[in-house]
């Protein structure tokens, strides 16, 4: 493993051990001269710059000193006979009856 590599695997391990958790928001801290962050969902690479979503349709960004990602899906809240379908396709979610998809339910989020 080279080196660049070993300090940038150490650096994402560092991340995960001290998260700063703020609602549906989460960042950590990159070691200084930190060239990429790794995505803990897909366990992909990104460059210092860039912003990406997910295959959980967070919303991220790797910046010079930090990697921060926020929920891109509400929690929504059902009652009843309704559940929640997500699409992580289209990062979109519909609230529908239990036995029948085809009826929309009423239900209220938080987040995003």
């Amino acid at each position: 493993m080279s080196m660049l590599r070993r300090a940038v695997f150490v650096e994402l391990v560092l991340f995960a051990l001290v998260p700063l958790n703020d609602a549906a928001c989460w960042n950590g801290f990159l070691k200084k001269d930190g060239t990429h962050c790794q995505d803990s969902v897909d366990r992909t690479w990104h460059a210092v710059g860039s912003a990406w979503t997910n295959s959980r349709c967070d919303k991220c960004e790797c910046t010079t000193h930090y990697m921060a990602c926020c929920n891109g899906m509400p929690k929504v809240y059902i009652t009843g006979d309704c559940t929640v379908v997500y699409d992580y396709d289209t990062c979109t979610f519909d609230v529908i009856f239990k036995d029948d998809g085809t009826v929309p339910c009423s239900a209220r989020s938080s987040g995003k």
